[in-house]
């Protein structure tokens, strides 16, 4: 077996795919909060990833030490930015878990890392561990419809990693998190 096929005893459940598109999407237009099965996986907490928190995220602004925080380039005044450690940590992650999981940024409530699973895209190269539980990720399909939207946006991503010239005017993916992300959205308008 090759690392992009693992065992079955490493697999994971993603879960039924047209309840995980209803969500997501929810969750990307800021409805609700995503709700990933991560059990012990601080994967996307380890990824040497900048979070975004908004002006308006005022009780994750309130558990954050300022001294973290940094104006986010290209966006407005309020608008902050969270790094991470010399590990590529979250600095709110201690002894493997969120210090501040009830009052996290809205980034982190939403972030699912099964949007790659669902569209067949391989998360960044620095994001190794993102990828790796990724490839463990399996959807069930409740029926052939389900299955055919699953390669209809598996097709949609790949495309706009192709050519994003489908994005709305003004969009440039900076990421595959954001070429999955936009994929989705431009899925639910078709």
């Amino acid at each position: 077996m090759t690392d992009r096929d693992p065992t079955p005893d490493t697999q994971l459940d993603a879960g039924d795919f047209a309840s995980w598109l209803v969500e997501i999407r929810g969750a990307i237009r800021g409805d609700n909060p995503s709700d990933v099965p991560c059990g012990d996986c601080t994967a996307c907490c380890t990824a040497s990833q900048f979070i975004h928190i908004a002006p308006d995220e005022t009780d994750a602004l309130a558990h954050i030490p300022s001294a973290l925080l940094f104006p986010a380039p290209r966006l407005p005044s309020g608008h902050v930015l969270m790094g991470y450690n010399e590990r590529g940590q979250c600095p709110m992650l201690i002894d493997n878990r969120c210090s501040i999981y009830e009052h996290r940024p809205r980034a982190c409530r939403t972030y699912d890392c099964r949007v790659f699973a669902a569209t067949g895209l391989e998360p960044d190269d620095d994001k190794i561990l993102v990828a790796q539980q990724v490839r463990r990720w399996r959807f069930s399909f409740a029926t052939q419809s389900d299955h055919d939207a699953y390669d209809a946006l598996c097709t949609a991503a790949n495309q706009l990693r192709l050519d994003p010239s489908e994005l709305p005017q003004g969009i440039s993916p900076s990421n595959t998190t954001h070429i999955a992300i936009h994929a989705i959205e431009i899925a639910d308008t078709h």
